[in-house]
Protein backbone atom coordinates (compact mmCIF):
# COMPACT_ATOMS: atom_id res chain seq x y z
CA UNK A 1 0.00 0.00 0.00
CA UNK A 2 1.42 3.40 -1.07
CA UNK A 3 2.18 5.95 1.87
CA UNK A 4 -0.26 8.82 2.12
CA UNK A 5 0.68 12.58 2.40
CA UNK A 6 -0.32 14.22 5.27
CA UNK A 7 -2.46 16.06 3.22
CA UNK A 8 -4.16 13.34 1.74
CA UNK A 9 -4.82 11.86 4.66
CA UNK A 10 -6.61 15.00 6.38
CA UNK A 11 -8.61 14.97 2.75
CA UNK A 12 -9.54 11.49 3.41
CA UNK A 13 -10.81 12.16 7.04
CA UNK A 14 -12.64 15.28 6.62
CA UNK A 15 -14.41 13.05 3.32
CA UNK A 16 -15.31 10.58 6.11
CA UNK A 17 -16.41 12.86 8.35
CA UNK A 18 -18.81 15.02 5.79
CA UNK A 19 -20.11 11.67 4.96
CA UNK A 20 -21.39 11.14 7.81
CA UNK A 21 -19.19 8.17 9.10
CA UNK A 22 -17.87 8.99 12.47
CA UNK A 23 -17.65 7.00 15.15
CA UNK A 24 -18.16 10.18 17.59
CA UNK A 25 -17.50 13.87 17.03
CA UNK A 26 -17.20 16.81 19.72
CA UNK A 27 -17.51 20.56 19.41
CA UNK A 28 -15.38 22.38 21.10
CA UNK A 29 -14.76 26.40 21.38
CA UNK A 30 -14.31 28.37 18.30
CA UNK A 31 -16.44 26.12 15.74
CA UNK A 32 -13.82 23.39 15.89
CA UNK A 33 -14.31 20.20 16.28
CA UNK A 34 -12.48 16.35 17.37
CA UNK A 35 -13.72 14.24 15.91
CA UNK A 36 -13.17 9.93 16.03
CA UNK A 37 -12.66 8.04 12.45
CA UNK A 38 -12.10 4.36 11.45
CA UNK A 39 -11.03 4.31 7.51
CA UNK A 40 -12.34 1.29 5.90
CA UNK A 41 -9.93 1.27 3.62
CA UNK A 42 -6.79 1.41 5.41
CA UNK A 43 -8.25 -0.02 8.35
CA UNK A 44 -6.45 2.63 10.50
CA UNK A 45 -8.09 4.66 13.05
CA UNK A 46 -7.78 8.48 13.47
CA UNK A 47 -8.55 11.77 15.66
CA UNK A 48 -8.94 14.93 13.56
CA UNK A 49 -8.91 18.30 15.31
CA UNK A 50 -10.11 21.37 12.59
CA UNK A 51 -11.76 23.92 12.65
CA UNK A 52 -14.74 24.68 9.82
CA UNK A 53 -14.07 25.52 6.13
CA UNK A 54 -14.61 29.02 5.14
CA UNK A 55 -13.71 28.26 1.59
CA UNK A 56 -16.05 25.49 0.55
CA UNK A 57 -13.81 22.27 0.10
CA UNK A 58 -11.09 24.44 -1.59
CA UNK A 59 -8.29 24.49 1.44
CA UNK A 60 -8.24 22.35 4.28
CA UNK A 61 -8.86 24.30 7.46
CA UNK A 62 -6.08 26.24 9.44
CA UNK A 63 -4.86 24.36 12.58
CA UNK A 64 -6.25 21.01 11.17
CA UNK A 65 -4.69 17.71 12.80
CA UNK A 66 -4.82 14.06 12.88
CA UNK A 67 -3.70 11.60 15.39
CA UNK A 68 -3.30 7.86 13.78
CA UNK A 69 -3.83 4.73 15.67
CA UNK A 70 -3.07 1.37 14.83
CA UNK A 71 -6.58 0.21 16.61
CA UNK A 72 -9.72 1.59 16.92
CA UNK A 73 -9.73 0.56 21.26
CA UNK A 74 -6.14 2.61 20.96
CA UNK A 75 -7.85 5.54 19.38
CA UNK A 76 -10.95 5.75 21.41
CA UNK A 77 -9.04 5.51 24.12
CA UNK A 78 -6.85 8.51 23.09
CA UNK A 79 -10.44 10.14 21.94
CA UNK A 80 -11.47 9.94 25.44
CA UNK A 81 -8.84 11.19 26.52
CA UNK A 82 -8.49 14.65 24.92
CA UNK A 83 -12.52 14.83 25.57
CA UNK A 84 -11.81 15.06 29.19
CA UNK A 85 -9.14 17.75 28.17
CA UNK A 86 -11.17 19.32 26.15
CA UNK A 87 -13.60 19.71 28.96
CA UNK A 88 -11.43 20.41 32.21
CA UNK A 89 -9.98 23.30 30.15
CA UNK A 90 -13.37 24.64 28.94
CA UNK A 91 -13.61 24.35 25.51
CA UNK A 92 -16.29 21.31 25.33
CA UNK A 93 -19.15 22.91 23.60
CA UNK A 94 -21.22 19.84 22.81
CA UNK A 95 -19.97 16.05 23.07
CA UNK A 96 -21.90 14.73 19.92
CA UNK A 97 -21.98 17.27 17.64
CA UNK A 98 -23.39 17.58 14.26
CA UNK A 99 -22.92 20.89 13.66
CA UNK A 100 -21.44 21.30 10.65
CA UNK A 101 -21.49 17.99 9.03
CA UNK A 102 -21.78 18.07 5.24
CA UNK A 103 -20.51 19.08 1.90
CA UNK A 104 -21.64 22.73 0.68
CA UNK A 105 -22.56 21.30 -2.29
CA UNK A 106 -24.94 18.91 -0.65
CA UNK A 107 -26.96 21.50 1.26
CA UNK A 108 -30.55 20.30 0.33
CA UNK A 109 -32.74 21.15 -2.84
CA UNK A 110 -32.71 23.99 -5.04
CA UNK A 111 -35.55 26.83 -4.18
CA UNK A 112 -37.12 28.40 -6.99
CA UNK A 113 -37.62 32.15 -6.91
CA UNK A 114 -41.00 33.09 -5.63
CA UNK A 115 -41.28 35.57 -8.45
CA UNK A 116 -40.32 32.81 -11.74
CA UNK A 117 -42.93 33.17 -14.46
CA UNK A 118 -42.81 29.23 -13.40
CA UNK A 119 -43.14 27.08 -10.37
CA UNK A 120 -42.23 23.71 -12.77
CA UNK A 121 -38.71 23.12 -13.93
CA UNK A 122 -38.45 22.02 -16.75
CA UNK A 123 -35.98 19.20 -16.90
CA UNK A 124 -38.33 16.95 -15.27
CA UNK A 125 -41.43 17.61 -17.70
CA UNK A 126 -41.61 15.21 -20.02
CA UNK A 127 -42.19 17.17 -23.81
CA UNK A 128 -44.31 14.02 -25.12
CA UNK A 129 -47.01 13.89 -22.13
CA UNK A 130 -48.07 17.34 -20.68
CA UNK A 131 -50.90 18.68 -18.82
CA UNK A 132 -51.70 21.39 -21.62
CA UNK A 133 -51.84 19.11 -24.43
CA UNK A 134 -55.36 18.04 -25.29
CA UNK A 135 -55.55 14.63 -26.81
Amino acid sequence: MQDRSEEQIISRLLELENEGQAERRSELTGERFLTLLNDPDSGRSYILRHGTDETEGAEIPRGTEFYEYASADEAQRAFDQLLDESRRAGELVEEDSTEDIGDFESAGAEIRDMYADSDEDELTQDPVISEEEQP
